[in-house]
């Protein structure tokens, strides 16, 4: 494919809780670890890169351990002591992004459990957050008024049957102050979502290859893996180049990894994700939106290596 101008966004749908590095007890700041990007962090905390970039005063993409980021616009105090009144069109991010504030601050200075709001609502702007639904070891959940084992489990990402089984409940009954087992709520929104991309990914098949293609009219092949990945709630960046500097290198592809490979230039030139048994789904310049085998003649000495955006 063809180098694309880049263009990175952000989506209030996916929070990937406790990634990376910590962020402050104000939650207005976020220091950073070993393996973050800015995009890693731009994800994690719902804070889009170029804002990360512009409150930081960041003149490339360069960050490095112990380097402490605002997560809010340090000359905006619009939003001290303030409301919001949700008007039609709204979304958390939309909101947050003119407010300066992250969405998962937003969502914590309201208690909100979703991303769904509705037209007349108020929301704070500032405040005390409250504490996170998951203890420090992210493994358990304890059990409030209002809960239902549906609500606990939706925002934890996990099914009913699945908390069930955790905890060997075989009734629906809970009780407030019930510590339920939660185990690993990351890994398991983090399959959750694989398998979404993946869906999408598989409703394209036969898709034309368009050079710039963003839809399913015609895709590229970064086109493709930004779409199916936006769909399922998931943002990364645009083009093969910028998703290859600001992924993680992981030594195998697991199910949901992207592949890269050098064609047409020195470098990263193509990319697909990774399906498993050697196998990738792209958009490949001759064949459209298919499924390839990396042991194929063609790809396997242009393979370059497997990152990972999660």
């Amino acid at each position: 494919m063809k180098k694309h101008l880049m263009t990175m966004t952000a989506t209030a749908g996916f929070v990937f809780a406790g990634l990376g590095g910590q962020v402050s007890a104000s939650e207005k700041n976020y220091q950073v670890s070993a393996g973050d990007t800015l995009w890693k962090i731009s994800v994690s905390q719902q804070v889009s890169v170029q804002n990360l970039i512009a409150w930081n005063q960041l003149s490339n993409s360069t960050i490095y351990p112990g380097q402490t980021l605002s997560l809010v616009d340090p000359n905006s105090q619009q939003n001290v002591g303030a409301n919001y009144i949700v008007k039609s069109g709204d979304s958390l991010w939309s909101i947050a992004s003119k407010n300066g504030i992250s969405v998962q601050l937003l969502m914590s200075y309201n208690q909100l459990t979703s991303n769904t709001i509705y037209v007349g609502q108020k929301l704070k702007l500032s405040g005390a957050s409250t504490s996170s639904i998951v203890s420090s070891e992210g493994t358990t959940y304890t059990v409030k008024s209002g809960d239902t084992l549906w609500n606990i489990a939706t925002r934890h990402g996990i099914t009913v049957a699945s908390l069930k089984a955790m905890n060997n409940m075989t009734a629906d009954t809970i009780y407030v102050g019930q510590v339920l087992n939660i185990k690993s709520p990351l890994k398991s929104t983090i399959d959750s979502k694989v398998l979404q991309i993946i869906t999408e990914a598989k409703k394209h098949i036969g898709v034309p290859y368009v050079w710039g293609g963003t839809s399913p009219a015609g895709f590229d092949c970064s086109g493709f893996i930004h779409y199916s990945f936006l769909k399922a709630g998931v943002s990364i960046p645009r083009t093969v180049e910028t998703i290859w500097a600001a992924a993680k290198t992981v030594a195998a592809p697991k199910v949901g990894d992207l592949v890269f490979f050098e064609t047409y230039k020195k470098g990263p030139s193509h990319a697909g994700i990774y399906l498993g048994n050697n196998e990738f789904i792209h958009a490949g310049s001759s064949t459209g939106v298919t499924i390839s085998s990396m042991n194929s003649t063609y790809w396997k000495p242009r393979y370059l290596g497997a990152k990972t955006p999660f």
